[in-house]
C-alpha cells in the first residue's frame, strides 16, 4: 500500500505540473477583473497545532482575511471569485502545501486560529492528523456557505451544531483510517458523489 506521505508529494507535483495552464488562466482572469493580488496566505492551525500559510487564490475585494464562517464574507466576495469558490477552484495553490508536507489531500480543514487549537480532551487527537484538502466534514458540509445562510445565528449554528460534528467525523477518520477511503473521499469530491461514512452518506 503507497505511503500517505508518498502519495501525497508524488500527486500534488504532478497536479502542479499538468494544471499549471489552469493556474496561468485564472491568474489572469483575475488580475483582469479585479486588478488586484492573486493569491493570498492566510495563517491556519496545522499538524500538532502548528501554524502555517495556508495557499488560495483572491476572491474577496480588499484585506483577504477570511471569517471561519463562509457566509459571512458574502458582501466582499468578488464575480470572478464567486466562481472559483463555487467550483473550488480557490483552492488549487493548495497543492503547493501539499507538496511541501503542510497539508495532505485528506484531511481536517485547516481551521483559523481560535478552533483546532482550543480542542479539549481526546478531541485534540485531531491535531495528530495534517490539514486536508477535501476530507469527511468537508464533504458532509460541501454545501456550508448555503447552509450558514439560511439560518438567523451563522456563528451560533456552526459553532454549536457544525463544529462539534465536524470535530465527530474527523475523530472517526483518524481512528479508522485507510489509504481506500483517502482515494473514494478524493474521487467523491471530484465527481461530486456521495459516500458512506461512519454509518451515514456524506
Amino acid at each position: 500500500m503507497l505511503p500517505k506521505w508518498l502519495f501525497d508529494r508524488t500527486v500534488s507535483l504532478l497536479g502542479l505540473l499538468g494544471l499549471s495552464w489552469l493556474y496561468l488562466a485564472i491568474a489572469i482572469m483575475i488580475k483582469i477583473k479585479t486588478g488586484g493580488p492573486v493569491f493570498y496566505a492566510q495563517v491556519r492551525v496545522g499538524r500538532h497545532g502548528r501554524l502555517f500559510r495556508c495557499h488560495k487564490f483572491c476572491t474577496m475585494e480588499g484585506e483577504q482575511e477570511e471569517s471561519p464562517i463562509a457566509a459571512l464574507e458574502q458582501g466582499r466576495v468578488t464575480p470572478i471569485g464567486r466562481t472559483l469558490r463555487h467550483l473550488h477552484l480557490d483552492e488549487l495553490p493548495q497543492l503547493w502545501d501539499v507538496f511541501i508536507g503542510k497539508m495532505s489531500f485528506v484531511g481536517p480543514r485547516p481551521d483559523v486560529p481560535g478552533y483546532a487549537d482550543k480542542l479539549e480532551g481526546e478531541d485534540r487527537a485531531i491535531l495528530r492528523l495534517r490539514p486536508g484538502i477535501t476530507g469527511p466534514a468537508s464533504l458532509k458540509y460541501r454545501n456550508e456557505e448555503e447552509l450558514l445562510s439560511q439560518v438567523d445565528d451563522p456563528q451560533r449554528y456552526n459553532d454549536e451544531v457544525i463544529y462539534p460534528d465536524k470535530v465527530r467525523l474527523n475523530l472517526y477518520y483518524l481512528q479508522h483510517y485507510s489509504f481506500w477511503m483517502d482515494l473514494k473521499m478524493i474521487f467523491a469530491t471530484v465527481l461530486g458523489r456521495k459516500i458512506e461514512f461512519a454509518g451515514e452518506e456524506i
